[in-house]
């Protein structure tokens, strides 16, 4: 146990981060507490728990799915044209959306009143709240891997004042999407570190184990959470193989028992009723691309609205990032490169899925675009204009986050 406790694992940058996310945490807190004070119910939310607490209060002879039976139950949500009129299942998600959201109210006694919604909104929020955390917690460890002490701190700080990160957490208007933006972080960084070790000289598949599972964990975790990113998967596979072209059957390899881990925990969330299991992968919409939507001006400002609304500092940040990796050799290594791509792949996805899925991938996007500007900021940083690359960070990231604190007081008024 002493061993564990060290200082590079508890030093002081691992300090301030914490303190970072205590501060993302409070500010979360603060919008849920505005939110439950003023007691706006939503009934979808209402309804999402209701459908995850059946699943886990079934009877013994009687087994009820969640996200089965939509329309008869009155749940309002988008469904793809080739399936309307006689959809019942949940397109969108799994049951592990539903499950998540409703296993905190399992220790609530009684029924789910508006009255009390002060009282119960408090278990119903806590999974994102977590994930929320959770998520800036990747995103530093992540970034510091990657670009340093001054890259974890960059990418932090953007991601602890962003408005979409925290409306997201405390589900201020706005869909439960942060497990999915979790798990698709997750699965990406895991799939490039566990490549990163198959140069070991070690068994392959036993050594990375814990990786294989948590790589897993995250893939059933985003594609639960919203069918449509079952783009993660081959994405991961992607990277493994680039990463790794002298060990690429060891890759393939691990990324199947990645794969098989997930399915296994999807199957897991249908209480491994096959049937179940098999009706809801049947109506799933993976894949709801709308190639018309590339020929209209109205989507690609709606892309950069919402941008603008996760996070008014990219809208600085990213022009200047995208300037200097093009003109920058030195920028333009796998470091960079990665989030790159995969932040340019959900906004594409986005932009061709005008419908519910496209917020989901606008989302997903994010924490990619948060890595990216930190790793650009951290290589200026390097050079003999740090000081002119330090004041320009610093101004950037003070005045997001003034901003961010007062806007954030307005909401809280009302």
């Amino acid at each position: 146990m002493g061993a564990f406790f060290t200082r590079e694992r508890f030093g002081r940058p691992q300090v301030l981060a914490g303190l970072l996310l205590l501060v993302f945490l409070a500010q979360c807190v603060w919008l849920v507490a505005r939110d439950l004070q003023a007691g706006s119910l939503d009934p979808d939310e209402t309804s999402r728990i209701e459908e995850g607490l059946r699943q886990w209060r079934h009877e013994p002879d009687r087994v009820s799915i969640a996200g089965s039976n939509t329309k008869a139950r009155g749940m309002q949500m988008w469904v793809p044209p080739e399936l309307d009129g006689h959809q019942e299942w949940d397109p969108n998600h799994s049951p592990l959306w539903y499950l998540v959201a409703s296993a905190p109210l399992l220790v609530w006694p009684g029924q789910l009143q508006p009255d009390s919604f002060h009282f119960w909104g408090w278990l119903a929020r806590a999974p994102y709240l977590l994930f929320g955390v959770l998520l800036g917690a990747s995103l530093w460890y992540v970034s510091r891997r990657l670009y340093g002490n001054a890259g974890g701190y960059i990418a932090l700080t953007l991601y602890c004042f962003s408005p979409g990160t925290i409306r997201g957490s405390a589900l201020w208007f706005s869909q439960p999407e942060l497990g999915a933006a979790w798990g698709t972080f997750g699965a990406v960084f895991t799939a490039i570190a566990v490549t990163h070790t198959l140069y070991a000289p070690r068994e392959v598949v036993l050594w990375n184990w814990r990786r294989i599972f948590l790589l897993g964990l995250s893939l059933a975790l985003a594609v639960g959470s919203q069918f449509s990113l079952v783009i993660v998967v081959p994405v991961a596979l992607g990277f493994m193989l680039y990463l790794a072209p002298a060990r690429r059957v060891a890759a393939v390899a691990i990324w199947s028992a990645g794969c098989a881990t997930a399915l296994f925990l999807l199957f897991a969330a249908y209480f491994f009723h096959g049937d179940a299991f098999w009706r809801g992968m049947h109506h799933a919409s993976f894949f709801s691309f709308s190639g018309k939507a590339f020929g209209m001006s109205g989507a690609y400002r709606r892309i950069l609205a919402q941008l603008g609304q996760s996070s008014p500092a990219l809208v600085f940040a990213i022009p200047v990032a995208l300037i200097t990796y093009v003109a920058w050799p030195r920028a333009r290594y796998f470091g960079n490169k990665a989030p790159l791509l995969v932040a340019v792949l959900f906004l594409v996805m986005g932009l061709g899925t005008p419908h519910y899925p496209g917020l989901g991938f606008q989302l997903m996007a994010v924490p990619f675009l948060f890595v990216f500007v930190a790793g650009i900021a951290a290589d200026l940083l390097e050079t003999r204009q740090r000081s002119l690359a330090l004041a320009c960070v610093w101004g950037l990231l003070m005045t997001n986050a003034v901003w961010n604190l007062m806007e954030l007081a307005r909401a809280g008024r009302g």
